[in-house]
């Protein structure tokens, strides 16, 4: 039997308000009956203005953990130096005199429902203590921001749990999706709890991911609470009513909070509202299939649900710990990092977001937010990577109270600070507050029944309102094809040698990515080189010579025919680089006395040593030796060649930096000494028909809690 133990000061009837909360705070991994008592009235605040209070029932909080680059998304700086403005251009949006980075071409193209904010500012380059400043709207003053800790300032989704439940669905007012926030892996930093206030206020964590088949939410099986367990808690909440019965409104409204929540693990609604699976196909895709995008989907079907306040963070993904950019922490190979990974993801399940909820009508109650705990360095480090940067960042808000079209606040010429409008986070949680018809200028309690003001920030009055900034439309000049949906299992741009994209000179950078080769040889030239062949029902490259109507040549020690081609925003990790080849030759003598014997073909891992990533400035990494097996005649056979490496820094917790970035190459090498000399009959290559690379990162630890 459970029951109820006494500790601090008493209530009339002799059990305390403490206990009481106590008791309350069951969670959802046990069955989720949250605290939804009400703050304590106290003295109204001076008179606000109206300007769309109360228009948002609902808030979706998109945190882009990392600290997102003001130049490669919201403020680009086109007519910056080049070590500033980054390779990207900018894109007209649909609104006149706005523009974007060319990384965001879908939500350019809705740029008339967003407002966006490029002056935010914390001066602060700390990713813990600046995140708590956005995420809770007050300056971080504790002993370590990055761990969590009971003095907390609260999250604001707890303060919204606290003074603004919601209405269909208060056991899960606020949700916090699709795991708990990690700097490194296993620093939880401040800002994503309740803090002081509670940990009854805490917001419900729900890890795990929504593009996985088998996604499921284990504290809401229906076999996950027996019906013994139902019963118990029936008979608390039974004890609690009727203890409470004499009391005054807000524990008679406490009683019915928590009857709500226990009708709703019986009832099922917060299963349907996790049962993602139910979404059409195509929506799911809309989203992208990946665990940002479909965090972003959950969260509209929990909106839709009637939960108040939805909280999606930027997940870490295998292979994301202990690397020099993971999430949007990009302190290496920025541009590589957002054009293969980060801004796919972004533009396609934001703009996802704001069609979607705009189609169901939901997006003239629905506040979208996104945000980062800072923005990024205007200079570009040696590492190509751009640094911690609070002095300056840019936001985004859309949907309920928010007049679109418009931007506030600018930066400077090089994206550096503030130019006008400078606004703090506690300026964007008083904006949030005031749209959910909450006073800015109010209060809350604490568990000492302490009054705390909301935030000492002022609402943007300016981005408010109920029509558009401007009615004035254009075409966007966004090119979607330009940034085609973010692909996990993608690190290779090119795995075969068809004719949409051929092999070009070593001596091009790897931008686009793509194969290189050196020395490249027109088709069928007799030279030693690399080439590509359409004599089989695929086109193959080529390493070697005379593959025509031969003539002499004279081979060198090492002398080197390779392709190469740059590996997709590296993680540390463990690669497997597999190749499909076959050896070919005039004669199986001329193979087995000569090529085999002069001739080494090597698999290659390798870093670049420059930011200009040309191939033949590199370093290996790693390497093996193929055996190679001549293929005879009439057959189809072919040979398969395999690398595995394993990528990581021998000291755990520690960064881990592939540079300038990392690619593979499949090399012949004349390795005997001296010169071969080669008759004009003498025909041997290396043929290579696809490529493989797969990734298996180091797992994130999911045992860590808040």
């Amino acid at each position: 039997m459970l029951s109820i133990l006494n500790d601090g000061a008493r209530l009339c009837d002799g059990i305390s308000r403490r206990e009481l909360m106590r008791v309350g705070s069951l969670t959802l991994g046990g069955l989720s009956l949250p605290q939804l008592l009400a703050a304590k009235e106290i003295a109204q605040p001076a008179p606000i203005s109206d300007k769309a209070f109360g228009r948002a029932k609902n808030v979706i909080f998109l945190y882009l953990a990392g600290g997102p680059p003001q130049h490669e998304t919201f403020d680009p700086k086109p007519n910056a130096p080049d070590g500033i403005r980054g390779p990207f251009k900018p894109i007209s949006t649909n609104v006149p005199g706005i523009q974007f980075c060319e990384l965001l071409p879908r939500t350019a193209a809705m740029s008339d429902k967003l407002a966006i904010c490029r002056s935010m500012a914390t001066n602060d380059n700390v990713h813990s203590s600046s995140g708590a400043w956005v995420l809770t709207g007050y300056k971080y003053r504790g002993p370590n921001p990055r761990t969590i800790q009971p003095t907390d300032w609260p999250y604001v989704g707890s303060v919204v749990k606290q003074l603004k439940p919601s209405e269909k669905l208060p056991a899960l007012t606020s949700v916090w999706l699709p795991d708990v926030m990690r700097l490194n892996e296993n620093v939880t930093p401040s800002g994503q709890t309740a803090g002081f206030l509670g940990p009854q206020w805490n917001p419900e964590v729900f890890v795990g991911d929504p593009a996985e088949p088998t996604y499921e939410i284990e504290s809401l099986r229906e076999t996950d609470i027996t019906p013994i367990q139902l019963g118990r808690r029936q008979s608390l909440l039974s004890q609690l009513e009727e203890r409470f019965r004499h009391l005054d409104g807000s524990f008679k409204t406490y009683g019915s909070f928590q009857q709500q929540a226990f009708d709703l693990l019986t009832s099922g609604k917060a299963r349907q509202a996790f049962d993602i699976a139910r979404e059409p196909e195509a929506v799911r895709d809309r989203y992208g299939r990946n665990r940002w995008g479909q965090s972003v989907l959950l969260a509209r079907r929990l909106v839709e649900a009637g939960v108040r306040l939805v909280h999606v963070h930027w997940p870490r993904e295998p292979g994301d710990n202990a690397s020099d950019n993971p999430l949007w922490d990009t302190h290496a190979q920025n541009a590589d990092r957002v054009e293969d990974v980060l801004c796919p993801m972004f533009d396609v399940g934001f703009s996802a977001l704001i069609e979607d909820l705009d189609q169901r009508g939901l997006l003239d109650e629905t506040l979208v937010v996104t945000i980062g705990e800072f923005g990024r360095t205007p200079k570009i480090n040696a590492n190509g990577g751009r640094d911690h940067w609070g002095s300056v960042f840019s936001f985004a808000m859309a949907g309920a109270g928010i007049s679109g079209g418009q931007v506030y606040g600018s930066s400077d010429k090089t994206g550096g600070y503030p130019a006008s409008d400078r606004v703090q986070p506690g300026d964007l949680t008083a904006t949030m507050f005031h749209l959910l018809g909450v006073p800015h200028q109010g209060h809350f309690i604490d568990a000492q029944d302490r009054p705390h003001r909301l935030t000492g920030g002022e609402p943007l009055w300016k981005l408010l309102g109920s029509e558009p900034a401007t009615t004035e439309r254009i075409a966007s000049t966004g090119d979607v094809a330009r940034v085609p949906a973010f692909d996990p299992t993608r690190y290779l741009v090119h795995t075969d040698f068809d004719e949409k994209e051929p092999l070009k000179p070593i001596t091009e950078p790897s931008r686009p990515k793509g194969w290189r080769a050196s020395p490249l040889n027109p088709l069928h030239e007799n030279a030693f080189g690399a080439s590509v062949l359409r004599d089989l029902d695929q086109q193959t490259a080529a390493l070697g010579f005379n593959l025509a109507d031969g003539s002499p040549l004279d081979i060198a020690q090492n002398t080197k025919a390779y392709i190469a081609q740059e590996v997709r925003s590296p993680y540390p990790g463990a690669y497997v680089f597999k190749v499909r080849l076959r050896a070919e030759a005039s004669s199986s003598e001329f193979f087995a006395n000569v090529f085999h014997q002069h001739f080494t073909c090597r698999l290659v891992f390798f870093q670049f040593n420059a930011q200009t990533k040309h191939v033949n400035e590199s370093r290996e990494l790693a390497s093996m030796t193929v055996d190679l097996k001549l293929h005879e005649g009439g057959s189809d056979e072919w040979q398969t060649a395999e690398l595995s490496k394993t990528f990581v820094n021998p000291n755990p917790g520690s960064n881990f930096s592939f540079g300038a970035g990392m690619g593979v190459s499949v090399q012949l090498i004349k390795s005997s000494s001296g010169t071969l000399k080669v008759a004009e009959t003498d025909r041997a290559f290396v043929r290579v028909a696809d490529v493989e690379l797969n990734f298996l990162g180091k797992a994130v630890n999911d045992k860590v809690k808040v």
